[in-house]
């Protein structure tokens, strides 16, 4: 009788060992039966958007992750090797036919949270061709396009998908230089700030329109965060990016409908702009 119950309790110590086993690599490798959520995130392969992807894969999100490479990132080959919840798509949003094909690929497949982070900053000299005075007007239409438009169109297409999702929330990576409720402390980055200006200003207009199907609508400050790869041109005072995503993730799990509209700082606090 003891040796019996020795091999049973020996058998089921294996077995828990075993669970545990296969637990961990579920939670390491995006295994879970039923992921948390799902979250299509723009502009994945480097910065904000890939710290996103990271770790909303890391908390159990299916992850859909687009870049506008020709090829799929390294980046996000080793994230996609590392998590099975992970999925690359190409998606450029400056063609509008490539957003209208993923969504059309993604019809059956509802988006609780849309994270509109694609965008520029720096196109040939900023300090001189976004300074007024010295003005390049030939790069405004691709700020405008890119950082306003495009996430415009992504909205429009995947309005329908957000909305058959549980948690139906669009979020659009803005900017502090999209305010105007305060003047600038100087007359550089001009398209930059009139794209985020505008993206703001569309986002808002899109509200009553997802209201009617329960999808809230917000735009977030993240503040000044390095996103680059080398160390050595990092400025001081610029943020951690798994700092500031961390942050913002914690506050997009607590938004609901009510704050539809809002310009957000990545803590939560509502910003005039």
């Amino acid at each position: 009788m003891k040796s019996s119950s020795f091999k049973i309790a020996v058998v089921a110590s294996g077995l828990a060992v075993a669970l545990a086993i296969v637990a961990a690599l579920a939670i390491k490798y995006g295994m879970s039966e039923a992921p948390v959520g799902t979250v299509l995130i723009t502009g994945s392969n480097r910065g904000i958007g890939l710290e996103f992807a990271t770790q909303y894969a890391a908390k159990g999100w299916k992850v859909i992750a687009t870049h506008r490479g020709d090829t799929v990132p390294e980046s996000l080959k080793s994230l996609a090797d590392q998590y099975a919840s992970v999925s690359v798509e190409r998606m450029d949003v400056l063609r509008h036919e490539e957003i209208d094909a993923l969504a059309a690929k993604l019809k059956d497949t509802p988006i609780d949270v849309l994270i509109n982070n694609a965008g520029i900053m720096n196109t040939g000299d900023p300090a001189v061709a976004q300074t007024f005075g010295t003005l390049d007007y030939t790069l405004f239409d691709i700020y405008m396009h890119t950082n306003a438009l495009g996430p415009l169109k992504v909205a429009e297409s995947f309005l329908p998908h957000v909305a058959a999702s549980n948690l139906k929330k669009i979020v659009n990576i803005s900017s502090s230089s999209g305010k105007v409720s305060q003047p600038p402390h100087h007359s550089g980055n001009m398209w930059y700030r009139a794209s985020k200006t505008a993206l703001n200003g569309l986002m808002v207009t899109i509200v009553p329109t997802a209201r009617e199907v329960n999808v809230s609508v917000t735009m977030f400050e993240p503040g000044w965060t390095w996103t680059g790869q080398n160390e050595k041109n990092r400025q001081p005072g610029q943020l951690d990016a798994a700092q500031v995503v961390a942050e913002m993730i914690e506050t997009i799990e607590g938004l609901t409908l009510e704050d539809t509209g809002r310009f957000l700082m990545r803590d939560g606090d509502t910003q005039p702009w």
